[in-house]
């Protein structure tokens, strides 16, 4: 059956040009909700939010109506650094992370848990989960929620099993606002069945005996180039993947993840990618099957990709 009300639809867009203009690419592309990065996701430092610059923000959220906004953290970020001189790394740059959320009013801060580099998951739960506290303890109160992200299972990651969530929430000590988010993509290449309604409502079961519901606080729904159980982190388009149509249908009518933002992170081959895949997840919403109307979309959509890139 399918939820009363729908997931809230979103992309990962692009910042450049200006914060704010991330805002009016995403409600151009039809999106309820935006994810950005805030600064650079492969650089340590950043230059600091103008109050020019804070006021466009601001203008453009009440104009555009994009609420709520994610962030994603730096790539270079390890919470299980294994090292004392990177742990303090670190911890210095989620916490530039969480003050720029804090200043622009951004209530999400995703982040991958980090990789343990050998040390074995345990220690590197152990690690991840004294770095949170220590950004915990330096931060304060008023910024946003750290969203624990899933993980494939590529390398030495940590976050690939719900069981691995929980483990790593379990170990923080201090009561910080912390929650998860969970990337399709990468729960089918780590050996999550999402392929028909029963998997995907099996696998909810298991989230919720493991890590709980309640912490779940968004969604990245991406398409996966791996095969199941591949462990290979390789995003694709609506459809385009081994997960497919009725995969995603199953997903945004679950009834338990009803208005919990759904952001697509994909790449951007012609300037419609996200508008296309924003409209695949709504003409999924409310079916009991994959409608004629998102297999036509998605068939215009293939044709455009085989055409090659446009500008």
């Amino acid at each position: 059956m399918a939820a009363r009300l729908p997931p809230r639809f979103g992309a990962h867009v692009s910042t450049a040009g200006g914060l704010e203009h991330a805002l009016e690419r995403g409600r151009s592309a039809g999106c309820d909700v935006v994810q950005v990065f805030t600064k650079s996701n492969q650089q340590w430092a950043a230059r600091p939010i103008e109050e020019e610059e804070l006021a466009r923000w601001r203008a453009a959220r009440r104009r555009t109506g994009v609420e709520p906004v994610m962030a994603h953290a730096a790539y270079l970020i390890n919470l299980a650094a294994p090292t004392a001189a990177a742990q303090r790394r670190a911890v210095a740059a989620l916490r530039l992370e969480s003050e720029r959320c804090r200043v622009l009013g951004i209530p999400y801060l995703v982040i991958h848990p980090g990789a343990h580099r050998g040390a074995g998951a345990r220690c590197g739960i152990l690690r991840a989960a004294a770095l949170i506290d220590r950004w915990g303890e330096a931060s304060g109160p008023g910024g946003p929620r750290l969203l624990l992200e899933n993980t494939a299972g590529q390398g030495s990651s940590l976050g690939v099993t719900f069981a691995e969530l929980r483990d790593l929430l379990g170990a923080v000590r201090g009561r910080w606002p912390l929650g998860i988010c969970l990337d399709s993509c990468h729960l089918f290449a780590a050996g999550y069945e999402l392929r028909t309604t029963d998997g995907v409502e099996r696998t909810l079961d298991e989230l919720e005996r493991t890590v709980g519901l309640a912490h779940l606080r968004a969604w990245h729904v991406n398409d996966s180039r791996g095969a199941f159980g591949s462990r290979r982190d390789r995003h694709a388009h609506i459809g385009h993947g081994e997960l497919g149509l009725r995969s995603f249908r199953a997903l945004v009518n679950a009834s338990r993840l009803a208005r919990l933002p759904m952001v697509v992170e994909t790449p951007k081959p012609v300037p419609e990618a996200d508008a296309v895949n924003v409209a695949l997840l709504r003409a999924l919403w409310g079916a009991r099957r994959v409608p004629p109307r998102a297999s036509r979309l998605l068939n215009r959509w293939r044709r455009a990709m085989e055409s090659g890139p446009r500008r």
